[in-house]
């Protein structure tokens, strides 16, 4: 079922760091409450007892069953919500990892064709078979019992299992995904590496536009069409990205941490906070609380 999709959308910075494999978040829960993002990151997703949740994944809204696996590619807007479902005891098993963890040429060897293959097509998201969440369910709720290289061993095993399965389905339209999130600038690729790695120092519109050889009026238009969001949008999510991965891996004050992602103003940025994620950033660290975390 495609429709326009009219929620904004949030640019997430994920608690990954470049030193992780990958990341497993495993939470029981009453209620889908994070807003309509996407990530640089791949994110397979496991839901159980959902039935009547929506699921949005680029230009594709539908209902869902009780169960449900998705496997979403780097910077394609995805998200779940309550919608009609009644149920009290929401699973939900996310594991995040970066788009290099799986080198080019090493998926370009025979044995690992189907996960490449995979890959491509999660560019679009996939949504995986009845039978598929069936077989694979067990392993991925043990998962985070795994330690290192054997939970690195079996995440590769997993990937590989669900890429040779049966009746994978394709879920976003390609032309939507290309259109609204064509990061394969080297302008916007420069600009937003830029301001990843100066967000907690002042960054004016004049810094940039100089950075990517372009005049600033030009880089206005030119961020506007490639994200759809305008340079201080773009640099206020980026700010706030950073600031959930810290509301999420440290005990800094929430003062402390507006200060340290580049908001010289704590009620600005609790506003924009709230708009953004519709909650304050305390509450939102008390909603990730009641989950596990494992970094791998």
């Amino acid at each position: 079922m495609n429709h326009t999709i009219s929620k904004s959308i949030l640019r997430e910075i994920t608690p990954l760091t470049q030193s992780d494999c990958f990341m497993i978040f495993a939470r029981t829960k009453q209620k889908f409450d994070f807003p309509l993002h996407y990530h640089e990151e791949f994110e397979l997703n496991l839901i159980l007892q959902a039935p009547g949740a929506q699921r949005i994944v680029g230009d594709h809204i539908d209902t869902i069953e009780a169960e449900e696996l998705v496997l979403v590619g780097p910077n394609l807007s995805h998200g779940w919500f309550t919608h009609e479902c009644k149920s009290k005891e929401i699973t939900e098993i996310t594991i995040q990892f970066h788009r290099d963890l799986f080198d080019d040429r090493l998926l370009r060897k025979n044995q690992l064709s189907f996960m490449r293959v995979m890959f491509e097509k999660a560019a679009n998201g996939l949504l995986f078979s009845r039978d598929t969440i069936k077989q694979l369910t067990p392993r991925l709720l043990t998962l985070n019992q795994k330690t290192g290289f054997d939970s690195v061993l079996e995440l590769m095993s997993i990937l590989h299992d669900l890429s040779i399965s049966r009746n994978m389905r394709t879920l976003s339209d390609s032309t939507f995904h290309k259109g609204l999130f064509n990061h394969n600038s080297r302008r916007i690729e420069t600009a937003f590496e830029y301001m990843n790695n100066n967000y907690d120092k002042a960054i004016s519109l004049t810094d940039v536009a100089k950075l990517v050889s372009m005049t600033e009026v030009s880089f206005s238009r030119f961020i506007k069409k490639c994200t759809g969001n305008t340079f201080i949008d773009s640099l206020n999510e980026i700010r706030l990205g950073h600031a959930c991965r810290m509301l999420v891996n440290t005990t800094h004050a929430v003062a402390e941490i507006s200060y340290k992602c580049g908001f010289n103003n704590i009620s600005n940025f609790n506003r924009l906070f709230k708009k953004k994620k519709g909650c304050t950033p305390k509450m939102f660290r008390e909603s990730l609380s009641s989950g596990t975390r494992t970094f791998i």
